[in-house]
């Protein structure tokens, strides 16, 4: 038997790059493939408005303050109280559908979680859909 006394240390020469080439390949063909579906635009028609002076009520402006206070525009209310106002909004809006309540929820920074969804959940349970989320 020959053995070899000689360490092969030397670099390797060649670097195999089909397997590169292969997942080179591939990811072009998938590129080829998905452009023109990103590229590809549709046209919308929206609908035009008929009235031209028309304007939205002013929003009711609901704030939950870190201690878990309710403030309907800027006055403390109990949670019956907004039910209240948030009825009678609603009302309002299945008359005219130019007169739709939308509130805008305003939560503190500390406020907690449990308190800012009561209020959610008391403002969607009386019929108001659009809710607007502001930062201050």
């Amino acid at each position: 038997m020959a053995f070899s006394t000689q360490a092969e240390s030397s670099p390797i020469a060649g670097i195999n790059v089909t397997p590169l080439v292969d997942v080179l390949l591939v990811l072009l063909i998938i590129f080829m493939i998905s452009a023109p579906v990103i590229a590809h635009k549709t046209r919308v028609d929206l609908p035009t408005s008929t009235e031209s002076d028309f304007k939205r009520p002013d929003p009711l402006r609901v704030t939950v303050d870190p201690g878990g206070m309710v403030f309907l525009n800027g006055t403390l209310v109990s949670d019956a109280t907004l039910a209240t106002q948030l009825d009678i909004a609603a009302s309002k809006g299945r008359d005219d559908a130019a007169l739709i309540p939308h509130v805008e929820l305003h939560a503190c920074d500390e406020a907690a979680y449990d308190d800012v969804a009561r209020v959610l959940a008391l403002v969607k349970a009386h019929g108001v859909t659009g809710i607007d989320f502001a930062s201050d």
